[in-house]
């Protein structure tokens, strides 16, 4: 018998095999080469089924791109084609263990693409997406300038002494996907629309009550809370930062803000760059809106009208009558999914019984970079603007020369600061020390010496061996009233 071609062959060859088994009577050879026969039609007809099928695919993803849908890549597609079927069977806990599904990054991306397109605050602060922990090289001076000299290590330490590394381990974001088993035959296309819009609505809202008001304790370090090494944390939450007064958006008024911001904690000068203003929805309409909206001489309204370039963003995270002004570029946030990537079975929570209640967890963490970066306010008292040119007489002007804070870097005050008491002491084995003063009422101004000579608010004072008396003069909006508090500062 005729040994078989082990070679893929033509019908043509196979066919003149068939005659020549006939003629020499050959009944075995002549059913083995029918047989490779049949197999080669049935080989060309899966190849034309499979070619038509990816043709079928071709035009469903152009329709689709039409249509404005994001397009899967194969590995997408095929994520969600073993996730649809492990959600159909039986037990889905133990069908999505044995699938091992891992969630392809490209998906994750998308959703961070869409957050800091779309989600206002995220879109503008320092946000970056992540896969785990990671160490930040942060800027902690702000402003740095080069030094003449001979190249030495003493120059090098100087300019890396404004830097510093920050561990931030990401915290655990959960957000339970309800999916109907109906919906499963919907496509891979549509779970994955589905399943993204679950996790940037998980994301963006989890991650925007952290930013602003997270107390740092298994949640990110808000922008209404103190930071820094002289900061004290009791049980992981971090102290919120006492709220400045303030009853306008006026010029005057906003430059004094933004002069807060403008200087870092080691007292050096920055620019603050982009400002942004962060306050509750109902805030917006019932009192930043109508201090903000001027008419113009054609008869029409402006909105967000403000004497510095600033970025108004509505959070609910914040209460009524609470606002935060800071640098947006001064908030680091970091957020990504865990390495696994995967989505849990949850029996947490059970409704209907055709439909199944599933786990996606992401990562996420973030922190204010330095304490001046942020001002927490209160606007509970904000006045509207004026519309209208006409003669108006001035209205009393605030008579509050209080201080809501006084520090002097790591040395301690002694007693601890009250807006009442105006007589401290400190010791302090520094050689210098950031003294900081900051009004009870945003009107009034504040004037530091020490020997008679002046120190600019927030930069350092350079003790003398034994006592220095620095002096902080508070002159409250109306420029008459006064308040004088002193510190005794002993440096051994």
């Amino acid at each position: 018998m005729p040994m078989r071609n082990q070679d893929v062959r033509t019908c043509a060859e196979i066919r003149a095999d068939i005659q020549q088994a006939a003629k020499n009577n050959d009944t075995n050879a002549f059913w083995q080469y029918l047989d490779e026969l049949l197999m080669n039609f049935e080989g060309l007809e899966n190849g034309h089924e499979q070619r038509l099928e990816e043709m079928q695919q071709e035009y469903d993803d152009r329709v689709l791109a039409a249509r404005g849908a994001r397009q899967l890549t194969s590995e997408e597609r095929t994520y969600y084609q073993k996730l649809s079927e492990a959600m159909k069977a039986k037990n889905p806990q133990q069908a999505l263990t044995n699938a091992n599904l891992t969630m392809p990054e490209t998906i994750i991306n998308s959703v961070f693409d869409d957050l800091q397109s779309n989600h206002p605050l995220l879109s503008i602060i320092n946000f970056v997406p992540v896969t785990g922990s990671i160490r930040l090289l942060m800027d902690t001076s702000g402003y740095q300038e080069a030094v003449w000299g001979e190249l030495c290590d003493e120059i090098i330490k100087e300019l890396m002494a404004g830097f510093k590394g920050v561990e931030t381990g990401l915290k655990k974001l959960s957000a339970f996907i309800p999916v109907c088993k109906a919906m499963l035959d919907l496509g891979a296309e549509w779970l994955d629309r589905y399943i993204r819009t679950i996790l940037y609505e998980a994301i963006a809202n989890g991650m925007e009550a952290g930013i602003v008001t997270g107390d740092g304790n298994k949640a990110p370090i808000g922008m209404i809370r103190e930071v820094g090494d002289d900061v004290t944390v009791t049980g992981g939450v971090y102290p919120i930062k006492p709220r400045i007064k303030v009853n306008d958006l006026s010029t005057a008024t906003v430059g004094k803000l933004i002069s807060m911001l403008a200087v870092d904690p080691n007292g050096k000068p920055r620019k603050p760059g982009r400002i942004i203003l962060l306050v509750s929805p109902v805030d917006y309409y019932l009192r930043v809106m109508p201090a903000t909206t001027i008419m113009g001489a054609d008869g029409t309204y402006r909105n967000n009208v403000m004497p510095y370039p600033m970025t108004i963003v509505e959070s609910p995270a914040l209460d009524s009558g609470e606002a935060v002004m800071g640098i947006a570029s001064r908030y680091f946030a970091a957020a990504g999914m865990n390495r696994e990537g995967a989505i849990e079975y949850s029996d947490h929570y059970r409704f209907l019984e055709d439909e199944r209640v599933y786990l996606a967890k992401t990562y996420a963490n973030g922190m204010p970079k330095d304490n001046n970066s942020f001002l927490h306010l209160d606007i509970s008292d904000l006045k509207a603007a004026t519309y209208k040119v006409e003669q108006v007489l001035p209205g009393e002007a605030s008579a509050d020369a209080t201080l809501l804070s006084l520090s002097l870097g790591a040395a301690r005050l002694s007693p601890a600061f009250d807006a009442d008491t105006t007589t401290y002491t400190a010791t302090t084995t520094a050689v210098r020390n950031t003294v900081s003063a900051i009004p009870a009422d945003a009107g009034a101004s504040v004037e530091i010496t020490m020997g008679g000579e002046v120190i600019e608010n927030g930069t350092a004072a350079v003790w003398e061996s034994g006592t220095n008396t620095v002096s902080i003069v508070v002159t409250a909006a109306d420029g008459s009233t006064t308040e004088t508090y002193t510190v005794t500062v002993t440096k051994s």
